[in-house]
């Protein structure tokens, strides 16, 4: 029986019994499907992990707490054996033979007359892979086919994933394109158009089909762009035409980056749109050469600041005297041309001047670096490291927890 293919075969298991023996890991970890199957679970067993515990506490699983006993599996449709003790699991899976209950072995693939496949959920499709006693493998094949169907490289012939009309606003991330959501990918894998920003992940426009139309909506800092009206309006069209459009944007949506604006547009033409939070370069960039945004004993807060107008331009919102005052870190994004007049003002209102500031450039992509300083020396230090948008600053003593990884300048 041991060389003889598995049947495949999909349980609802919605009402119905399942009792799990053993409220170890792996009840913790397949816990969690049986409950998003409706199942009625009982778990038997006289400890559990925490997560398997909190299960208990809200009620998603009825928890016996003791030993298995015979007749425990009556009833059962389906039945999880999983403790670290043999002979019970040789009991629990004698009775499930008698009681004819289909019943994995944790212990025991090939005393088990069922087994657990490597599975995974994609817009209602479920895959599940089962590849014997290779549960590697299996998790393997799981994770390439939903892979494709979620980046739309896999699909049946003549099939293309179905674009809903309507406008997504996409948080691309901080550039690496692996650092896009996966609910953003998908979306991508869908669109009809797709509105660009300089700063997304470029390199997903790549693996676009053909009949995607993307449009340049490149804001390159004081030189050629498109304003935001125009953008606005590219959105409002394509959407109205019936398409799919995604606005690709860098970092979050709404971390500086006008989502809000670009929302009440459509809502005010009666357009549909979701929005798709993203990872914000104000914490992944720091992140990725070793700065930690807020580090215990440290730093207790940190705060991101717009750096696009300085300290003394009339338009500034920023209360610079007060943040000189703070002893956390302070991020600074679209700063780098006015990080000089920025760090005058911070010493100028009390920040020490030996503060530690490092400027990483092009974070997370190929071309990342950091340039080290302090704020006495930053404005000088970023002139002559030619250091170029877009860049995220950072200030405050946590710039000096850890090693950085990667190639580093100092000042």
């Amino acid at each position: 029986m041991a060389d003889t293919p598995a049947y495949p075969v999909g349980l609802r298991l919605a009402g119905r019994r399942v009792v799990v023996i053993g409220g170890g890991q792996v009840a913790q970890r397949r816990l969690p499907a049986l409950i998003a199957a409706g199942a009625d679970v009982l778990l038997v067993s006289p400890s559990a992990t925490p997560s398997v515990d909190a299960m208990a506490e809200t009620g998603e699983i009825r928890w016996e707490r003791r030993r298995y006993q015979d007749g425990d599996l009556a009833g059962a449709w389906y039945a999880l054996i999983a403790t670290q003790h043999r002979d019970v699991n040789e009991q629990a899976s004698a009775e499930a033979e008698r009681e004819r209950v289909w019943c994995v072995r944790a212990d025991d693939a090939s005393a088990a007359t069922a087994w657990t496949p490597a599975t995974g959920r994609i817009e209602g499709v479920t895959v599940a892979v089962l590849t014997g006693n290779d549960p590697r493998r299996s998790a393997a094949v799981r994770d390439a086919v939903v892979e494709g169907l979620r980046d739309g490289s896999l699909a049946a012939p003549g099939h293309r994933h179905k674009s809903t009309p309507g406008v997504a606003l996409v948080g691309g991330g901080p550039g690496d394109p692996d650092l896009i959501t996966v609910r953003g990918r998908r979306l991508l894998a869908e669109a009809d158009v797709v509105i660009a920003d300089r700063l997304g992940p470029r390199d997903l426009l790549d693996e676009l089909p053909p009949h995607v139309e993307v449009i340049d909506a490149a804001k390159i800092p004081y030189g050629r762009y498109m304003a935001q009206e125009a953008i606005n309006n590219a959105l409002i069209e394509h959407a109205k035409a019936g398409k799919a459009v995604v606005r690709l944007k860098g970092g979050d949506p709404y971390v500086f980056g006008r989502g809000m604006e670009e929302l009440q547009a459509l809502a005010e033409a009666g357009i549909a749109c979701t929005v798709v939070p993203g990872i914000s370069s104000s914490i992944s960039v720091p992140g990725a050469v070793g700065i930690p945004v807020t580090h215990r004993g440290v730093a207790h807060e940190f705060t991101v600041v717009s750096g696009h107008v300085g300290p003394d331009d009339p338009r500034s919102l920023v209360d610079w005297a007060s943040l000189a005052k703070l002893t956390g870190t302070l991020v600074i994004l679209m700063g780098v041309d006015k990080i000089g007049l920025i760090a005058e003002a911070l010493v100028r209102h009390g920040r020490a001047a030996d503060t530690p500031v490092a400027v990483v450039q092009e974070g997370t992509t190929a071309a990342q670096r950091r340039v080290d300083a302090t704020l006495a020396t930053v404005g000088e230090t970023v002139r002559a490291q030619e250091v170029r948008p877009p860049a995220v600053i950072v200030i405050g003593e946590v710039v000096r927890v850890g090693t950085p990884d990667v190639p580093t300048t100092s000042a």
